[in-house]
């Protein structure tokens, strides 16, 4: 069974996972690239969905892909990657 991210992002499937990353759950947004990267230590897309909303995932939200999730793009892929990544989690969250 594959484990999916609150943004719906294949945890299996990343290089991280079990390594330096137990999953957003896990560490309740604080993954390792968000202490590193982000004022408040916190996934953005966590804070807004899980903490703010109380959504168990962005899944939940009729704005989806809204603005933030759309802007949350890892800086090692291209814009066209990351439009066909958005587009294969956006339907991971709908399902």
């Amino acid at each position: 069974m594959n484990t999916i991210s609150l943004c719906g992002l294949a945890c299996d499937e990343c290089e991280f996972y079990n390594k330096t990353c137990a999953g957003c759950y896990a560490v309740q947004g604080s993954t390792f690239w968000a202490k590193e990267m982000m004022p408040n230590k916190v996934c953005p897309l966590f804070q807004c969905a899980f903490n703010e909303k109380g959504y168990e995932s962005c899944g939940d939200c009729a704005e989806l892909p809204c603005a933030l999730f759309l802007s949350m793009k890892d800086p090692a892929i291209t814009d066209e990657e990351h439009e066909k990544m958005i587009a294969v989690r956006v339907t991971r969250l709908q399902s």
